[in-house]
């Protein structure tokens, strides 16, 4: 994986690149202190990986990615968990707290290993095709939690309980369901999606994440007055304010 280091502080930078390099398949083929120069140095490089900053002088990371005419897989890396939400609008694998350990950094390679090469929405001349399976949301019949469903990603078939999903995520002009300790893309709108999904047990936690209620091991307030959902194979989900008191009500006897 050719991978680059957006960081404005030096000690941070260098310690990241240093860490890296300890990981086997990891290429770190350059470092850059601000979106300006990571700006040439992507364009230069076409990296697979990019662990960014976010907040950076006079600009953020999210001011680089708007500016790039790909889709590289992105590590966040940041002092602050308010962006988490915001963040999952690219193509992120990971988020990171300030100081990243060397284990919590060894579970984003992982991630990255996992995690497609390239990512369909990537594929433009797919991104125009007709999805033949498309069907106005009203047309289709709301399942129900002990229903199946078959997913095909790629060259990977899944048969999968709605039960096992711990959550699903917006990308783009795709779905990404996670179940069962697995990922899978699915070429749907977030809308479409949620229209078929049983009520009362799923629930639009923000605009990225549909998350599965049965999942939820433990609820907390975050610091952006919303709630921060802690599933039970450990995965964090952001809920916005405007949903948080949605789903207290949901939850509250």
């Amino acid at each position: 994986m050719k991978t680059i280091v957006v960081e404005d502080s030096r000690l941070a930078r260098e310690g990241l690149v240093r860490m890296l390099k300890n990981f086997e398949g990891v290429e770190v083929v350059g470092a850059a202190d601000h979106p300006s120069s990571a700006l040439e140095l992507v364009r230069a490089m076409r990296p697979d990986v990019i662990f960014l900053d976010i907040h950076m002088p006079a600009a953020t990371g999210f001011d680089l990615l708007e500016q790039l005419d790909y889709a590289p897989r992105i590590v966040f890396t940041t002092a602050y968990s308010e962006h988490a939400i915001r963040a999952f609008d690219y193509n992120t694998v990971d988020y990171l707290l300030k100081p990243v350990s060397p284990e919590r950094l060894a579970k984003a390679i992982g991630k990255l290993r996992e995690y497609p090469q390239r990512a369909p929405d990537q594929d433009q001349d797919q991104d125009q095709d007709q999805d033949q399976d498309q069907e106005p949301a009203e047309a289709r019949q709301p399942l129900d939690i002990d229903s199946k469903i078959f997913i095909k990603d790629g060259e990977k078939c899944f048969l999968v309980s709605l039960s096992s999903i711990r959550y699903i995520e917006s990308c783009k002009n795709y779905v990404l369901v996670h179940f069962d300790g697995k990922r899978a893309y699915v070429k749907k709108s977030m809308g479409s999606v949620e229209a078929r999904l049983p009520k009362g047990y799923f629930f639009r936690a923000s605009r990225q994440h549909i998350v599965n209620l049965q999942a939820v091991a433990a609820v907390e307030e975050s610091i952006s007055l919303g709630y921060r959902l802690t599933l039970c194979d450990g995965s964090v989900l952001e809920i916005s304010r405007r949903n948080a008191a949605e789903l207290k009500d949901l939850l509250s006897l």
